[in-house]
């Protein structure tokens, strides 16, 4: 029976555990550009014991970031701090992730803890956001987006496989893309973010269009050897969870034919009017059913980072992998702390020995 600490294998890379530290934003970059922090930041989360660390949302075009101080991927010379990151957390032990994106019509913001709203339209820090369609999130999100011509619709789709190339390059060994969280492709999926009435729009075959397009792009130059997965939104909590859980899993299994091979099950964050039931794992039984339905490996965040909990999630096989974001950062060896508590014999393995002499010995 697998648990938290077994290995985890998917197509040529092996995770020495089930613990997977999500993409959670630093917004620290400047242009778009990495810079000490992230060199700092990314390997102390690897040292400490997680089988893969998947670096923040990356986005694919200058447009495409939440705020001005997201990092990128649209450029070379961005690659190159991007590859120093990658080299360090193989080199701590785990294995290196990234995650790429378009922000969508949530683009253009303020960092979280300067309000975590749109930039005016007349600040220069901001920017147009674009969108399936011309509708605003709404709330602090309230900048309506210029809808995409089918012109844009294929550059963003190139802006993601020329982002994936750089990833490749720079040594990444597993690739996320982002089509979750009211972001762009999770708003072509939405019926609260897309009215449009072309091929990209109406029923799911339409809204799921340009998902499946940007995978198959990106499947073309990401190597068949390493894992390709999706992080994807399939509920929102606003009313019509069946309609949507339903339309998402088919959808799901278009990523399984398209060549995914894991999806991490999240939130579509579509409405502001969404009614979230917060709480331990609350998640997981929905990413079963997707596991179940669609016959593809699953993980999630949310409510994981308590070992029990997450050590349960993967022993009732409702996960295969469990997204530990929060409680990394508030612990970078929760890996550790999380054998001790499962009782893992010699748990040593998942500290540098410099620390683990000393916690070991004085434990």
């Amino acid at each position: 029976m697998p648990n938290l600490f077994s290995t985890y294998r998917v197509k040529d890379v092996e995770l020495r555990n089930r613990i997977a530290i999500p993409p959670m934003c630093q917004y620290q970059a400047e242009d778009g550009f990495t810079n000490d922090w992230h060199q700092v930041h990314y390997p102390a989360l690897a040292r400490g014991g997680a089988g893969l660390v998947i670096v923040e949302a990356t986005a694919v075009a200058p447009e495409g970031r939440i705020t001005p101080a997201c990092t990128g991927l649209w450029s070379d010379a961005q690659a190159e701090g991007m590859q120093r990151i990658a080299a360090s957390i193989k080199r701590s032990g785990a294995v290196p992730g990234i995650q790429i994106a378009h922000a969508g019509r949530k683009a253009s913001a303020n960092r979280p803890w300067e309000g975590d709203d749109h930039i005016p339209a007349d600040d220069p820090r901001g920017w147009q956001p674009i969108g399936p369609s011309a509708i605003a999130y709404g709330e602090h999100l309230p900048r309506v987006p210029r809808e995409m011509t089918l012109e844009d619709i294929e550059r963003v789709k190139a802006d993601f496989v020329a982002a994936a190339k750089r990833a490749r390059d720079a040594g990444f060994e597993w690739l996320e893309l982002h089509f979750a969280h009211g972001y762009l492709a999770q708003s072509f999926f939405s019926v609260h973010a897309n009215r449009r009435t072309d091929e990209y729009g109406g029923d799911a075959k339409g809204r799921g269009r340009f998902l499946l397009e940007t995978l198959a792009a990106v499947r073309e130059v990401w190597p068949e050897k390493l894992p390709l997965t999706i992080r994807f939104g399939v509920i929102e909590y606003d009313g019509r969870d069946e309609e949507t859980l339903a339309e998402a899993i088919d959808l799901v299994k278009g990523f399984r034919e398209g060549g995914t091979d894991l999806v991490s099950v999240s939130l579509g964050f579509n409405t502001p009017a969404a009614q979230i039931p917060w709480g331990p794992a609350f998640l997981a039984p929905i990413a079963e059913r997707v596991r179940r339905e669609a016959e593809l490996p699953v993980a999630t965040a949310w409510g994981v980072g308590e070992p029990h909990v997450a050590d349960k999630t993967v022993r009732d096989e409702q996960l295969d992998l469990v997204m530990v974001g929060r409680a990394h950062l508030a612990n970078p060896h929760w890996s550790y702390q999380a054998a001790l508590a499962l009782d893992v014999e010699r748990p040593s393995w998942v500290l540098p020995a410099s620390y683990a002499h000393w916690l070991e010995r004085y434990r």
